[in-house]
């Protein structure tokens, strides 16, 4: 993946991000890559300002951009001097009511700033209007899809979910054990792991909700489609049945696992605290960017940590570490370190770590397997249930925990099982094996780096 490709130097990328959670960190990453590898092509990346500082910021010194990566403001939608609520959703509607006009009034700078036509255009998959703008500029569009690609396959077939699972007045039915069996791949999911906008075509007037209802019709539009996998950590029947679907399915590999940080800086201290534990010793928590556990879920997770003994690593925004009990702050001491951000891809691959405490976003579950560490997982929206199975019934790499919910004594036993437990043994050794099975895929003869070259050739081709 690392050798140059020959490239017109009047290529010009446009790279159009959905600002929310993990999508902007995702496709910055895999444009990174490409760039990396293409310095012949230029790369405007059209996401929020808000975003763009987010990723961007001096914060993150490992965001090191290529010379030939230059970020654009886009409208966020969000009216001057108006208060958003606590409703994270509410953003996202603002944003997309704002597209695509924002988009398109940010192609029209690239292009004046840099004198070059868009010769081609990359888009979050979620992004679903992208496909018109791309064919308004006659160019070749390639939606990326964020999530694990069982949730792609899950909104491709969301018409048949809904003859099984929706009566007519668009009510779900009580079949929430009930497995899609009847779809290609995706045999041991429930319905209850589905995302929401798959079984209701209009989850209350959303227009989130319309726009990913769009995700079947246009994607076999597009000239391919990049997925955050690798071909072999999928279900072979899923495979064959998505490359069915569109003109070309490019497994690229998990986009933010494989990029190296190139910053050495530790800026809260939680590496060098790493390197003063044993080997495979401790549990490292976080929730992600969006997901934040319930004040009383905090409350037993806190307590379930203390009472294991095992020493700890949680990235815990300041605001939400206020809400733990000062005195567990107090009596950890040495146990644990708190921090409100973290290094995620170097912690994983430190040596220390035992187990991932985790949302079940695509992005940690990926940055785990890369480095063989198993999970427990606590899934909250959108596709951390699917992902969650995935962990638990296919790779069996991890387990859910209890219910679905975090309490002291299911955390407790998650912990004891996965790092005591002849079973939690087995889980370990899995995660060891997914993890060589990622290193091969990704090695410069494996069919992840393969399918990396034909998505640089189409940029150049294009």
């Amino acid at each position: 993946m690392s050798a140059m490709m020959e490239t017109s130097p009047h290529k010009h990328v446009a790279v159009l991000a959905f600002p929310f959670g993990s999508h902007p960190l995702s496709l910055l990453t895999l444009a990174r890559k490409l760039a990396n590898v293409a310095p012949g092509v230029h790369f405007s990346f059209l996401n929020t300002q808000k975003s763009n500082h987010s990723l961007f910021s001096t914060a993150k010194p490992d965001m090191m951009i290529s010379p030939n990566i230059k970020a654009y403001d886009v409208a966020d939608g969000v009216p001057e001097g108006h208060v958003l609520s606590s409703n994270p959703i509410e953003a996202v509607e603002l944003f997309i009511k704002a597209s695509p006009e924002n988009f398109k009034r940010g192609l029209e700078v690239t292009v004046s700033e840099t004198g070059k036509k868009i010769s081609c255009l990359i888009s979050d998959a979620f992004l679903t209007f992208a496909v018109e703008l791309a064919e308004d500029l006659h160019v070749p569009w390639i939606p990326v899809w964020a999530p694990l690609p069982g949730s792609l396959s899950a909104h491709l077939y969301k018409d048949h979910i809904r003859e099984h699972f929706v009566n007519k007045s668009g009510a779900e039915l009580e079949v929430q054990g009930a497995t899609l069996e009847f779809i290609p791949g995706l045999s041991q999911m429930r319905v209850s792991d589905l995302p929401k906008e798959v079984l209701s075509e209009n989850v209350e007037g959303s227009l989130f909700a319309r726009m990913l209802n769009q995700v079947g019709l246009v994607l076999p539009r597009a000239t391919a489609v990049v997925l955050n996998s690798y071909e072999e950590l999928n279900p072979p029947l899923l495979n064959r049945d998505l490359k069915s679907k569109f003109r070309k399915v490019l497994n690229v590999g998990f986009y933010t696992a494989s990029l190296p940080s190139q910053s050495g800086l530790d800026l809260t201290g939680c590496m060098a605290w790493l390197d003063e534990q044993k080997e495979r010793s401790v549990a490292y928590i976080s929730f992600g960017t969006v997901a934040t556990p319930p004040h009383n879920e905090l409350i037993a997770l806190a307590e379930a940590l203390e009472v294991s003994g095992i020493p700890f690593l949680w990235s815990l925004k300041d605001n939400i570490k206020d809400l733990l009990p000062k005195e567990f702050v107090e009596r950890i001491g040495i146990q644990g370190k708190i921090v409100a951000w973290t290094p995620q891809t170097q912690v994983l691959a430190h040596a220390s770590i035992a187990v991932f405490v985790t949302q079940c976003g695509s992005n940690s579950v990926a940055e785990s397997i890369a480095n063989g560490v198993p999970l427990i997982c606590r899934p909250f929206f959108a596709d951390h249930h699917m992902t969650g199975r995935m962990v638990e019934e296919v790779w069996e790499i991890g387990v859910k925990v209890e219910d679905g919910i975090l309490t002291n004594s299911g955390l407790l036993n998650s912990l004891e099982l996965i790092l005591g437990h002849e079973k939690g043994k087995a889980m370990r050794d899995k995660a060891e094996a997914l993890k060589h099975t990622v290193q091969v895929a990704a090695s410069p003869n494996g069919t992840a780096a393969k399918d990396f070259s034909h998505l640089v050739e189409l940029l150049s081709m294009s």
